[in-house]
């Protein structure tokens, strides 16, 4: 079947489909009666291009030393120089007869066997070009691997004079692919982990040379410059595993995340197969080292076989996999201390290492099965965010009559889950307030879910609980939100004051009192607050008010590379503390210690970009307030210590709302607002020194009552101009007034909340002008078709078809071609189904839908061209740019499937099937993204542009 991942095969598959469309519509017209026309000449031509691509073809083959390839390629090159001879044979048959159905038969299948033979050659090749950057990719790890025998400072020069090359030769051949793909998602992955393959290099080197001058000084920190440098090693070769996996890859789903299921398995599997060859080395080696990287390359493998068990479907699988996971650890645990020993080579570790060996290809091969299996299953999990969470309840909510497999109820349990965890992170009264609201909403699931099993619901008791169920869901969903926002002002106020005080007493002179201790809890101190951070980081992510996929990923991203990176910092602080002259050591943390600051800036980043501006800067002004209440305490209390707390943190909080100022105006294309909001802070940035100022001298005269006086001037100001940026920025985002809810009809909401999908649509209200769907109307008399589960593409124009039904299509060009998207789907529906029509109106219809696409992204990126705010631009461009590429390829796989007249049911149709719903569904999924990013951007039109959207929605439930 055609795959589009790359484009060069978009770019020569699309013409041909072109082509092959053509006949396909040609002979159907004959079925129903009509003269074939003379097809000689078009079928020469196709003829002629043939004969060159088999040319070529066989040349490769002749020329290339891929087994594999000369192995695939010749069936496709017979598949296509067959199929043309069967076009020519139709060819001369029509034309001593126009009406031959034997000849209208070889002509179906000829055009097939083209457009699938060609697509076959051109992923051969492709994966042949695949095979040689993964071999390029493969030399750097084995180089990688020799790392743990770099003894000298000579090995290190050689070790480095050879790797360069071929590392430099990875990253050229990786760059250039990336280029390449059409998947803009593995465009990404590439990108992020060769950066982090450039990134960790230097500290590589490093790591290696401190480990070198520590060995040799016969220093107590050898075994945390060897743990170092084995961190490192590992996290370049986890980082290259993943190169070879993303680069296989050929489809994309784009409701994948990397945090599901069986993307987290498919990870550790990859993980598993690209530490078996050194696993095998270091079993058949009797002298290799012990805790060398072979033996650690066998508990990683372990550790990955884990993960797939975690993830996985089936219970009996994930007990198949731990209890080999057990064994073998239990067997390896045996011959370590066999090799440690010296007895590597007698007959009980030799067999115990063929053993754990063979065990490790049986478990090789169970993991596969597992990953086959849940890949089949097909399993709708819970959204990963609380918010996709929400909305999968209030699905399960509106209708709770509807058997939905228990997701809806688990989406809510899994918000409670998440409102717990982050009560647990909480002081008083916000953690009792928000336990007892997660226990009231895990109690009206709880009763929910007993009435259904009754079979109750659909009862009025069952409406009246899943109302109030779903207004405790959107109230928590609002508590947690809060409470997160108030979490990042606190936990990233400062987050580079630890690790400055673990430098300092890193570098303490040697025989200073109390210098061990001091440093230890210090060390201490910075892994407890990058603890904190990532922590934080990950509850913004799971629970914060960010729908943005790839800010959430991003940020997960970085938080797992903070987290494995501090405790290697520390490491690296303690060499020092081991060896203050030694100059190697300082550079070698250093790297560390900005690898850490940098990523943990730009996790900051990430956080304030998933955080609302508006509900941060309120909450750090809040902030500010309390600690000059507890100033003004410790004022009373003459207590200096306390002061200096209060008013330092008074000084970062105002520091942060600077920062975030600054953000704001660099985000902004608007010159009126980036004025308004400098201005702003730079009257905040002039009060905060004096205010400082006049702390210490608080600090000093605590009971001097004109001394107190200073400080409250100098901080009245600083909070008045904490204020006036927050104001800036409010009026900028233009935070809406509460919505007025005094006609607020209870009833009204109840019919909307309950309605089935079908019937959402209300009557317009009597002072609104009706809007007519005159599209909907042609195309569906009875109204948009209501899908069943086993109509993919049509549930997937239907998810659609609901989010434009929420806006008026008037003066809003966006949402009328995204409506018409949506019908056009529905209809492909039908088609693809056999429900009616003709293969002509299947290619008609993926045309117009391809046109379509177009539309919408030209729109979009009329609309982000006159935004102001960049990252709103930035991300309707990202998420429009991959719809004419899935709208192309849509068009490609609808030719396919007109092909198969005649082999309906059989392997290939139920293929060319399966990849045309998988890319109708990212079609509809893609459009829909765009239509939330749009809306959002809308409201930062340049004002003197001229340029006019309007969302207006129709007749919320409110409004009744």
């Amino acid at each position: 079947m055609p795959v589009f991942h790359t484009k060069t095969i978009e770019s020569i598959l699309e013409p041909v489909a072109q082509q092959v469309s053509k006949l396909v519509i040609l002979h159907e017209e004959a079925e129903d009666g009509n003269e074939m026309p003379d097809l000689a000449r078009p079928v020469l031509v196709v003829k002629q291009a043939v004969d060159n691509l088999c040319k070529v073809g066989q040349e490769t083959i002749h020329h290339s030393d891929d087994q594999i390839l000369k192995q695939d390629m010749p069936p496709a090159l017979r598949r296509v120089e067959e199929s043309a001879k069967l076009l020519v044979q139709a060819s001369q048959m029509l034309g001593s007869d126009p009406f031959s159905a034997p000849a209208r038969k070889k002509l179906i299948e000829g055009s097939r066997g083209i457009l699938q033979g060609t697509s076959a050659l051109l992923l051969t090749f492709d994966e042949s070009e695949v095979r040689k950057i993964i071999r390029i990719c493969k030399n750097v790890l084995e180089y990688l691997a020799i790392t743990e025998v770099v003894e000298t400072m000579e090995d290190l020069v050689t070790f480095v004079k050879n790797l360069s090359p071929i590392l430099t030769k990875m990253t050229k051949e990786v760059d250039n692919r990336e280029k390449e793909l059409t998947h803009q998602v593995h465009r990404e992955m590439l990108q992020r982990s060769l950066a982090q393959v450039k990134t960790m290099t230097p500290v590589l080197i490093s790591g290696v040379k401190i480990y070198i001058t520590t060995r040799q000084q016969g220093s107590q920190a050898v075994q945390d410059a060897q743990e170092n440098r084995d961190f490192v090693v590992h996290k370049v070769s986890n980082e290259i595993h993943e190169i070879m996996r993303v680069l296989q890859l050929t489809t994309y789903d784009e409701d994948e995340w990397d945090a599901d299921d069986l993307t987290v398995m498919k990870k550790a599997q990859s993980g598993i197969e690209g530490k078996l060859k050194q696993a095998t080395d270091w079993l058949y080696d009797p002298n290799a080292l012990v805790g060398g990287v072979g033996e650690k390359s066998i508990r990683g493998i372990l550790n990955d076989a884990r993960k797939v068990g975690e993830h996985c479907v089936h219970p009996g699988d994930r007990e198949a996999i731990n209890k080999a996971v057990g064994d073998i650890e239990s067997m390896l645990d045996g011959l370590s201390e066999l090799r440690a020993r010296g007895q590597g080579t007698t007959p009980q570790a030799q067999t115990l290492a063929s053993a754990i060996n063979q065990r490790l290809k049986e478990l090789n091969a169970k993991v596969k099965d597992t990953v086959d299996r849940t890949e089949k299953a097909s399993i709708i999990k819970p959204a990963h965010t609380v918010a996709g969470k929400v909305e999968q309840a209030q699905r399960w909510l509106h209708n709770p009559q509807i058997n939905d497999n228990g997701l809806g109820q688990q989406a809510s349990r899994l918000v409670v889950a998440e409102g717990r965890k982050l009560a647990d992170t909480l002081g008083e009264p916000d953690k009792s307030n928000l336990v007892q609201l997660c226990n009231d909403t895990e109690r009206l699931t709880n009763q929910l879910d007993d009435l259904q099993r009754k079979g109750m619901g659909n009862s009025p008791q069952a409406r009246a609980v899943a109302q109030n169920l779903s207004e405790k869901l959107q109230e928590l969903k609002g508590r947690i939100e809060n409470a997160l926002v108030n979490k990042v002002s606190d936990d990233f106020m400062d987050i580079t004051t630890p690790l400055k005080q673990m430098s300092d007493a890193a570098v303490v002179p040697l025989g200073t009192p109390g210098r061990e201790q001091n440093f230890a809890d210090k060390c201490s101190n910075f892994e407890n607050h990058s603890s904190k951070l990532v922590n934080t980081a990950k509850l913004v992510a799971a629970a914060g008010g960010s729908s943005n996929k790839r800010t959430i990923e991003a940020i997960n991203s970085s938080a797992n590379q903070a987290e494995a990176i501090a405790p290697q910092v520390v490491r690296a602080a303690r060499i020092v503390f081991m060896n203050p002259n030694n100059q190697a050591a300082q550079e070698h943390y250093d790297l560390l210690k900005k690898q850490w600051s940098d990523n943990m800036e730009k996790l900051r980043g990430l956080v304030d970009e998933a955080t609302d501006t508006v509900s941060f800067l309120r909450s750090a002004e809040d902030g500010i307030f309390r600690d000059t209440e507890r100033t003004e305490n410790a004022i009373k209390r003459a207590d200096p210590a306390s002061i200096v707390s209060s008013t330092s943190s008074i000084a970062r909080r105002a520091n942060r709302v600077l920062q975030v100022a600054q953000q704001e105006a660099e985000n902004s294309e608007d010159p009126q607002f980036v004025q308004k909001v400098g201005a702003a802070a730079d009257n905040l940035r002039s009060s905060i020194a004096p205010m400082v100022q006049n702390a210490k001298a608080l600090a000093t005269n605590p009971r001097d009552s004109g001394v107190a006086s200073h400080w409250r001037n100098a901080n009245n100001k600083l909070i008045g101009g904490v204020k006036d940026v927050r104001q800036v920025v409010e009026q900028e985002h233009n935070v809406p007034l509460p919505p007025d809810i005094s006609q607020l009809s209870l009833e009204a909401a109840n019919r909307t909340m309950f309605n089935p999908p079908d019937q959402e649509s209300q009557p317009m209200s009597p002072n609104r002008p009706s809007e007519t769907d005159d599209e909907e109307e042609v195309a569906f008399p009875g109204g948009f078709p209501t899908p069943q589960e086993n109509q993919p593409i049509m549930m997937a124009a239907h998810a659609l078809h609901r989010e434009v039904k929420q806006w008026s299509s008037k003066d809003n060009e966006i949402i009328a071609a995204a409506k018409r998207m949506a019908l056009l789907m529905a209809k492909l529906s039908q088609l693809v189904r056999g429900e009616g029509g003709s293969k002509k109106e299947l290619i008609a219809t993926a045309k117009q839908i391809a046109e379509s696409s177009e539309e919408v992204t030209r729109l979009a990126k009329a609309l982000a061209r006159e935004c102001t705010d960049k990252r709103m631009r930035m991300n309707l461009l990202q998420v429009c740019e991959r719809i004419p590429t899935i709208g192309t390829q849509l068009k490609i796989l609808s030719t396919v499937k007109a092909t198969m007249l005649g082999a309906q049911g059989s392997d290939e149709d139920q293929e060319a099937t399966e990849m045309l719903v998988g890319n109708a569904q990212n079609l509809m999924q893609s459009v829909r993204e765009t239509l939330r990013v749009a809306e959002a951007a809308s409201i930062k039109i340049r004002v003197e542009s001229g340029f006019t959207i309007r969302w207006s929605r129709r007749n919320p439930w409110y409004a009744s």
